[in-house]
């Protein structure tokens, strides 16, 4: 089994920044990829950005240029460093694990933004 902990969410005010981290545990394997999600209310989940195990990356238009995300290997830890927030960026981030056999999703963190 797997098991994904966020955290780092919170309320912060336009312009401002957020830092969400996720540690993984149990059965990890060494070829994955993690990434972040977000859902924000009457919305599908969409990809914010992933990066693979070998640091290549990949981000939505939307967070190009905002949002950094990196991870440590050694610590099954990815980090979404998330910069210059826009209202539209309030939603419920979801970290997720990509490896051969099940996907596995965190339980998700609020991040609210307001003007």
């Amino acid at each position: 089994q797997v098991q994904l902990v966020e955290s780092g969410g919170g309320l912060v005010q336009a312009g401002g920044s957020l830092r969400l981290s996720c540690a993984a545990s149990g059965r990890i394997s060494s070829t994955n990829d993690m990434g972040w999600y977000r859902q924000a209310p009457g919305k599908q989940r969409e990809l914010v950005a992933t990066i693979t195990n070998g640091g290549r990356t990949n981000y939505a238009d939307s967070v190009k240029g905002r949002f950094t995300i990196s991870r440590v290997n050694a610590q099954n830890t990815v980090v979404l460093q998330m910069d210059s927030l826009k209202s539209e960026d309030t939603a419920v981030y979801y970290c997720k694990l990509d490896q051969p056999g099940p996907d596995y999703w965190g339980q998700g963190t609020q991040v609210t933004v307001f003007s």
